[in-house]
């Protein structure tokens, strides 16, 4: 079966072990801003944005994850985007940044279950097991670069580019029968 272009929400592949699920649409936003500029960033924004790699953060519907000493991916919810940027903006001249809208650019998968963590183990280098709930990382998933975060000890959450989405999303789908045959 070949992945839906028209990326609806819902069920991907399922098995005893795992299943996994293309999640409904969400605003997403990638921050770049100097370290000194964080306070008055997290205030406009209400939240603390994140210093640790790895490292996330939220409040209400909005997430952030830290990507780098100047790089953060936020996630909220649709309804919530314009104030966001809003906020942002009305900081922007006392407080440089950039807060550019990606949320056309990419989907996320949702992977859960007793083997999610081994279904990603098919195609992620990271070592899995290292990666504590409640962080996350970009990382490789068969040659595409991905944000994962983990959620659970058996909880995921996969965001990639939509055009590199029908790959990844294969590879899950065959990931997944795999991990039923085995058992």
């Amino acid at each position: 079966m070949t992945p839906d272009p028209t990326f609806e929400p819902g069920p991907i592949a399922r098995s005893a072990a795992v299943s996994v699920a293309l999640l409904a649409p969400v605003a997403r936003f990638s921050l770049r801003a100097r370290a000194a500029d964080l306070p008055a960033l997290s205030h406009a924004l209400g939240l603390d944005l994140p210093r640790k790699i790895g490292d996330r953060a939220g409040a209400g519907t909005t997430e952030v994850l830290c990507l780098g000493p100047d790089d953060w991916h936020i996630l909220a919810a649709e309804a919530d985007a314009a104030g966001l940027a809003a906020a942002a903006a009305a900081i922007r001249d006392a407080t440089p940044h950039s807060l550019t809208d990606i949320s056309d650019r990419e989907v996320t998968v949702a992977i859960e279950g007793p083997g999610a963590a081994e279904l990603l183990t098919l195609g992620c280098p990271r070592d899995i097991d290292r990666i504590q709930p409640g962080r996350g990382c970009r990382t490789i998933m068969d040659g595409v670069t991905v944000l994962l975060r983990r959620d659970a000890a058996d909880r995921f959450r996969l965001d990639m580019w939509r055009s590199f989405a029908p790959h990844v999303i294969a590879l899950l789908r065959a990931g997944c029968a795999e991990l039923a045959a085995d058992s």
